[in-house]
């Protein structure tokens, strides 16, 4: 991606405010592409932009389907000129820090519709819907404690293609000290997750086998040296050696597909009941390997 002082493109325009804790905006660059910007001085945290980059990365690295990135910048002139860009505090408004951005390509247009929430009618439609059990397999290998986001790009024909995006809170979240269940980094409509067959099982895991750590290393040592905090060094170093201990990662799998179903039985004879899964559900190889106190909720009173 890229990171390169002569493919960084310049903000131009200031198009508006968009939702969301980091206070990104939606901006046009001289690339003639939109991008979704998040600024380093965010609200969030200072692992917000390292953060994105790393898991954008490692995600396409797993064969998932995520925006492009871009580095932006961000001039004093487009500042002063777009107060509307600047975020907003309790102690008051913030002026972003002039310098590079994180951009993520905003991919409206050319007869595409994106849409952020589905109704469940609409799960049919998307093509790769399978996808999200490993967005969800590897965000808790990798730490992430915010519900997984995605956004959902309609083709001409009706079809949708799922895009992972928001990736700011993996490797501990914006300041590498949130620890959270591993429920907390499912899709926030688990209607989502359809059933899963072996041969889906079997490819979730060749997916991570096949993840070159090496390569991706290369990528993510180029990212601006501002953006580099040790602690999302250390946060996506730890992810890398959960990821590449198999037996690991096949009892996250089966954690959560557990865990999922499980839960699904209980909704369907108590609907709305609210009952939390016991911390039973986590496979002792889990335990083993430190992941019970991060993942597991306490046992249901």
């Amino acid at each position: 991606m890229p990171v390169l002082e002569n493919e960084i493109a310049n903000l131009t325009e200031y198009i508006r405010n968009l939702r969301g804790g980091s206070q990104p905006i939606l901006a046009l660059a001289s690339d003639g592409f939109l991008y979704v910007v998040k600024f380093l001085n965010n609200p969030q945290g200072p692992n917000v932009l390292f953060n994105e980059i790393a898991g954008s990365e490692l995600y396409r690295a797993c064969g998932l389907a995520v925006p492009e990135w871009r580095s932006l910048l961000l001039s004093d002139s487009f500042i002063d000129k777009n107060p509307e860009s600047w975020m907003q505090t309790p102690e008051g408004r913030l002026r972003p820090t002039a310098g590079l951005c994180f951009g993520s390509r905003f991919m409206e247009g050319d007869g595409k519709r994106l849409i952020e929430f589905l109704p469940r009618s609409s799960f049919t439609r998307v093509r790769n819907r399978t996808s999200f059990w490993l967005a969800w397999l590897i965000d808790v290998c990798a730490e992430h404690t915010d519900n997984r986001q995605a956004i959902f790009v309609e083709d001409a024909e009706g079809w949708l293609d799922a895009r992972f995006v928001d990736h700011g809170h993996l490797f501990g979240g914006p300041k590498a000290v949130q620890k959270k269940s591993f429920l907390a980094s499912r899709y926030l409509d688990p209607r989502i997750y359809e059933g899963v067959s072996s041969e889906d099982r079997l490819g979730f895991m060749e997916s991570i086998r096949a993840l070159d750590s090496d390569k991706l290393w290369q990528r993510i040592e180029a990212t601006p040296v501002d953006w580099r905090q040790a602690s999302a060094f250390d946060g996506f170093a730890r992810s890398l050696e959960r990821l590449s201990k198999s037996f690991l990662v096949q009892n996250v799998l089966d954690t959560i597909i557990d865990a999922h179903e499980r839960k699904t039985e209980i909704d369907s004879r108590n609907p709305g009941n609210g009952r939390k899964l016991p911390s039973s559900v986590l496979f002792p190889a889990v335990r083993g390997a430190g992941f019970e106190q991060r993942y597991a909720r306490n046992p249901a009173a």
